[in-house]
């Protein structure tokens, strides 16, 4: 009998994940394992196939040259297993498996936190894990299947798919600050304000991005406060503490209710749809699809029919 006809169709998703989590302990929370069960499968792996796939030390695991051949092959055959699912028009086709995504934190709380109870609804057995932040990162060096950014953060080697319509960035502050400090008339009128800065996922504080005149224009506003979290800027703006520079979405119920008012209207920023975006080389998951169309609905967008729908950054 050959070596391959024993080994473990499990080992082979365990190798895997270990390559591009590169951590065996990243890759035992993926697969909801011990790390020693993780580490116990590549040694079986490994020796039933007679060769060195990974190379450790006490602070990085790296494949070898012959794992990095295997892993490319193996890539290929679970996305041809992934694809093959995917088209299966069965009873509970959606419900395999596990999605990882990363997701900023304006995009978790106005698409994906209103999707969740729909989302468990029809797909019942998967595990979907959600990881917020804001930060920059390649997601399939980091372990993930999916990520929402907005179109112009999307890397251009992935295929993304809009789950909304255009954004739109604005000014806002609450009634009292505007009765204490008056209204800015024009941009230049900001230097005479208290701004609530905006700290960035990569620590650098965000230079406003503005319109005028129909031409961006990014300026840079006083104020002591610097805040990395949207709620908490919220809270700061409605506590009449400065202006704020927020998505308009995300303060929708504040402005409804009248507790914020947006200034500088004209000056609003013009922003990309939120994307959810994913490799090229991976399949996209049934689950997946299905919580990309329960997103579109409830943003009045028609579902994704396919793959093919999907739009691949220029």
């Amino acid at each position: 009998m050959a070596k391959t006809e024993r080994i473990d169709f499990a080992d082979l998703k365990s190798f895997l994940t270990i390559v591009r989590c590169r951590s065996f302990r990243l890759a035992a929370i993926e697969l909801g394992q011990t790390p020693s069960a993780v580490s116990h499968a590549m040694r079986r792996l490994e020796a039933r196939l007679g060769a060195k796939l990974l190379n450790r030390t006490s602070r990085a695991v790296s494949a070898t040259a012959v794992g990095r051949e295997l892993a490319a092959r193996l890539e290929d055959g679970f996305n041809q297993i992934g694809a093959a699912l995917e088209t299966l028009e069965a009873p509970g086709a959606a419900r395999l498996g596990e999605i990882r995504l990363n997701v900023f934190a304006d995009a978790a709380h106005l698409l994906v936190a209103p999707a969740l109870p729909e989302f468990v609804r029809r797909c019942p057995d998967v595990r979907l894990t959600v990881v917020v932040e804001d930060r920059p990162i390649d997601i399939v060096a980091e372990g993930y299947d999916a990520g929402i950014r907005y179109g112009h953060y999307v890397p251009e080697d992935m295929v993304a798919v809009p789950l909304t319509g255009p954004q739109r960035w604005v000014m806002a502050a609450s009634p009292g600050y505007i009765e204490r400090h008056g209204v800015p008339r024009r941009l230049n009128d900001l230097t005479k304000h208290t701004c609530l800065q905006l700290l960035l996922g990569d620590n650098s504080s965000y230079r406003w991005e503005l319109n005028e005149a129909g031409a961006a224009r990014r300026l840079r506003v006083p104020g002591l406060l610097t805040i990395n979290d949207t709620t908490t800027t919220i809270s700061a703006c409605k506590a009449g503490l400065g202006i704020a520079y927020l998505l308009e979405a995300r303060i929708a119920d504040e402005l409804a209710r009248g507790e914020l008012q947006v200034v500088l209207k004209k000056n609003a920023y013009p922003e990309d749809p939120f994307h959810l975006y994913h490799s090229s080389r991976r399949y996209n998951h049934p689950a997946l699809r299905t919580l990309i169309n329960i997103i579109r609905e409830q943003q009045s967008l028609p579902p994704l029919a396919g793959e093919k729908q999907a739009s691949r950054r220029r």
